[in-house]
């Protein structure tokens, strides 16, 4: 049978640069006229089928995303509202938590189920990253609900809880804090360590002090933070956009901490206070070898590699507490106890609980934006002590008896 002859519409024509073109228009996503051109009515009826197709998918696409797509466009949307550091995690934990699991589906076809079964991996992770994928994907489909983009949403009633729960590092007690300063005195990290110790400052605000906000001769010397640090592609970027409103604070300083910081200004040629050997602020591979002085001190077992009948073996070294590096003598493991950079700003806080520093003046203190954070650690050193508690739950007992 022979093949029906297709029909093709009548086109108009223009001259364009001598020639005669045949001519069309369309409307694009937007609703606004595209004019379409060929040299043929066949070819130019083909051009139309051709545009008319994209442009009724890219309205089903915007009526409809996938989920890779909505998400893209939500960090898009969140760009203008957070730090570049908060939008490169945001951005990698939607794709290794998000995207790679429901990222193909239509935003509309993805059900309780499937974001359940999405967060399954995540039960075997800290709860500290459970909770922020968990945020990611409620903030990701409610943005898409406001958009009227969803009948119904499939967050509702997903449990806020799960991952691991992170167990809480004691703050350092006055015996370690003097082993970490003498294991590393004159050494890259004391300053760091220092002003952690006895400022609470973040790691970010730490590396982006200038000399022009520590004030060692003001009657009551002080720390103002002004500016925070990050990287991008492993170089530095000093910004003054802190964390939070609170994080910009001044901060009183102990006089062992203004001695300190004396001595270092009287021969520093940086305006930074924390700087490498040409004046600028510290790379981020820079402040990992700068922290190496602290681990390679410390006895945390150490996993090796090597090759044995080609395979790869792994074995772990503990080394023993007052040992000596086998290929440093000079180098003794003196640190028994896990620290990190955070943990000195955790044993700031600490102490002046301890101390007896209200709540508030240590939320101010910290550069806490919320009292919550500063309240479950005072809880925990409050509380921590049973035999206080006791007292305390005690003497309140007696005197709601009945004389």
């Amino acid at each position: 049978m022979a093949k029906k002859k297709r029909t093709l519409p009548q086109y108009g024509t223009v001259m364009r640069k001598g020639l005669l073109y045949y001519r069309t228009r369309i409307l694009d996503a937007d609703g606004k006229q595209v004019s379409l051109y060929a040299t043929t009515r066949e070819e130019l009826y083909e051009k139309e089928l051709d545009a008319r197709r994209q442009v009724e998918e890219l309205i089903f696409r915007r009526e409809h995303p996938t989920v890779a797509e909505y998400c893209e466009k939500w960090l898009l949307m969140q760009s203008a509202k957070v730090s570049a550091a908060t939008l490169k995690g945001y951005t990698s934990d939607m794709k290794n938590y998000i995207i790679k699991p429901l990222g193909d589906m239509y935003m509309e076809e993805v059900t309780a189920d499937d974001i359940r079964l999405a967060l399954i991996p995540l039960m075997k992770k800290s709860e500290g990253l459970y909770n922020k994928v968990n945020m990611l994907l409620k903030c990701v489909f409610y943005s898409a609900e406001r958009s009227q983009l969803l009948e119904y949403n499939p967050c509702v009633g997903i449990s806020a809880k799960g991952g691991k729960p992170t167990q809480k590092k004691d703050a350092l007690t006055d015996q370690q804090i003097e082993v970490l300063l003498d294991a590393v005195k004159g050494l890259p990290p004391y300053l760091f360590i220092m002003i952690g110790l006895y400022s609470g400052l973040r790691r970010e605000e730490t590396l982006a002090l200038q000399w022009d906000c520590v004030f060692l001769d003001s009657p009551t010397p002080y720390i103002s933070v002004q500016r925070a640090w990050r990287t991008e592609h492993n170089r530095p970027v000093i910004s003054t956009v802190l964390k939070t409103k609170a994080a910009r604070r001044n901060i009183p300083i102990p006089q062992c901490l203004v001695d300190c910081l004396r001595e270092v200004k009287t021969a520093s040629i940086s305006d930074f206070v924390i700087a490498d050997s040409e004046g600028q602020p510290l790379s981020a591979s820079q402040f990992q070898r700068v922290w190496q002085y602290v681990v390679v001190r410390s006895t945390k077992p150490r996993n090796y590699y090597k090759y044995v009948n080609g395979q790869s073996i792994k074995y772990t070294v503990t080394p023993s507490l007052g040992g000596h590096q086998k290929n440093r003598p000079d180098l003794i493991y003196t640190i028994d106890f896990d620290v990190t950079p955070h943990l000195l700003r955790h044993t700031y806080i600490t102490n002046l609980l301890y101390a007896g520093v209200d709540p508030k003046t240590v939320q101010y203190l910290a550069g806490h934006e919320n009292s919550k954070t500063t309240m479950d650690i005072y809880a925990r050193v409050k509380y921590n002590k049973p035999e206080e508690l006791f007292a305390v739950v005690n003497g309140a007992l007696q005197q709601a008896l009945p004389g």
